[in-house]
């Protein structure tokens, strides 16, 4: 008799399916937060594939800043149709004016920042015990420090240096009242492992990952799309090239890399050549500060 073996791609599927479950196991109100993003639409196939023939038993949450590429916006609505999900949606513009909140300014004036409120809030609101994110290992240092189930406080806060062990595949998601946990089921994959996933299993994207005609402007090294969301001035130059994305934020944050990859295997040799990750690559607003992201998340953030 032949021996079964999984390939590494089935490893990775196999474990992130045995977390979705183990959610739906462990809490009473869990939540799968949605960008419209490869790695949450990652998310949303392995939640399909989790608990076929049902319907994904957790509802999408989008905390939309407004600065949001069209393409992804439509994909969300699109597929939250297509699978019979419910789709929450909460705007950082309505956090901003209920709690007066002061919106940045300058030349990419991000909202990233003030999503933790919006999200807090809408944990409150619906009173999620858990919710579910797209984050992985290798994206930034402060994503590297995180188990898969990550308790929040009750004031939203990550305390990196108070972790529960996760030995062999238990994962411990007893919380106190007021507390909630973030799990990252892709955590042990790789972006090139996303995509490898998603050649495999033919997933439809949003076409700005794919190479395509956008106006942008260079800013220190980086094509940024012109929108409104943007400060345009006299000394910038705009330009029309052929682009993609490799992460998707907001049109204010996020940069595009110059391209010709149109399919997945181009996009796929693509990432395969490259030697900086992607947030590295595209994310200004990791580059405030060296512990950026982990300021963030300690406040409260993904």
């Amino acid at each position: 008799m032949s021996k079964y073996k999984l390939d590494y791609l089935e490893q990775l599927e196999a474990e992130s399916i045995f977390i979705m479950r183990e959610i739906a196991a462990q809490f009473e109100k869990p939540a799968l937060l949605f960008s419209g993003g490869k790695d949450s639409i990652t998310l949303v196939h392995l939640a399909k594939k989790a608990f076929a023939p049902m319907k994904i038993p957790f509802p999408l949450v989008h905390i939309d800043t407004g600065h949001n590429f069209t393409e992804a916006l439509q994909y969300r609505d699109n597929l939250a149709k297509e699978i019979g999900a419910e789709l929450i949606v909460r705007k950082v513009e309505d956090t901003i004016r209920e709690k007066k909140l002061t919106e940045p300014k300058g030349k990419f004036a991000s909202r990233n920042w003030l999503q933790t409120h919006t999200l807090l809030d809408t944990i409150d609101e619906f009173k999620f015990d858990a919710c579910i994110g797209g984050a992985r290992r290798d994206e930034e240092k402060a994503r590297a420090k995180e188990r898969f189930f990550s308790v929040r406080d009750e004031f939203g806060q990550w305390e990196p240096k108070l972790q529960r062990p996760e030995l062999w595949n238990i994962y411990n998601g007893k919380i106190h009242k007021g507390e909630n946990v973030r799990v990252f089921p892709i955590s042990n994959w790789t972006e090139l492992d996303v995509w490898n996933y998603i050649r495999k299993e033919k997933i439809q994207l949003p076409s700005i990952y794919f190479a395509h005609q956008r106006d942008v402007i260079e800013y220190e090294g980086q094509l940024i799309a012109v929108s409104d969301f943007i400060t345009i001035d006299e000394n910038d130059t705009i330009a029309n090239k052929k682009v993609r994305y490799r992460t998707v934020g907001d049109m204010t944050c996020t940069a595009a890399v110059e391209s010709n990859a149109e399919t997945l295997d181009e996009v796929v040799n693509e990432i395969t050549a490259s030697r900086i990750s992607e947030r590295g690559e595209t994310r200004i607003d990791d580059k405030v500060t060296e512990a950026a992201m982990e300021d963030r998340k300690k406040g409260g953030y993904f």
